[in-house]
């Protein structure tokens, strides 16, 4: 299994109750394992009691007021294959000159789950450990899998605005 995800709801009567229970979409890049876990994501502000049923998106990244929540999973080795996928993938935030560079209008809460990560920016790179908690304010990036073994983390990604889109 790659990524349960359970999903809550309100029955007729107002009661908390599970609305799902299983596998997260995932999508695969690559021939190495590795792999992106869609968990959820709304584009517009979330209102209860619902249903849990799954809302609408359009798009990879939210609109403000919009959130996406994921799972990246890295194979060991080069970042190629998923530099390939975020410059196909996600196109119209990729930097074509630097093959897995990216900005987006949002503001991502990225937390280590496994492995070490290397996050590069402009001119620097830091390296993460499960537990580590990035703050990405709508800033250049690119992700690297800087140890032996797979590389995972969660993204929380909240749509704001963002003065260069």
């Amino acid at each position: 299994m790659g990524v349960r995800r359970v999903v809550t709801r309100h029955d007729a009567e107002q009661r908390s109750t599970v609305a799902s229970d299983g596998e997260a979409i995932s999508i695969p890049f690559g021939s190495s394992g590795g792999a992106v876990y869609v968990v959820w994501g709304r584009d517009d502000v979330a209102h209860f009691p619902d249903n849990g049923s799954p809302p609408q998106t359009a798009g990879a990244f939210p609109p403000p007021g919009g959130c996406r929540v994921s799972v990246a999973e890295l194979p060991p080795g080069e970042s190629t294959e998923f530099d390939d996928f975020v410059s196909t993938a996600l196109a119209e935030f990729a930097e074509p000159s630097r093959p897995g560079m990216h900005r987006t209008a949002s503001l991502d809460f990225d937390i280590i789950l496994e492995g070490t990560v290397g996050l590069e920016l402009d001119g620097e790179e830091v390296l993460l450990n499960p537990g580590d908690i990035v703050v990405q304010n709508g800033t250049r990036h690119r992700w690297h899998n800087r140890g032996p073994g797979k590389a995972k983390w969660a993204a929380v990604v909240l749509g704001a605005r963002h003065d260069l889109f």
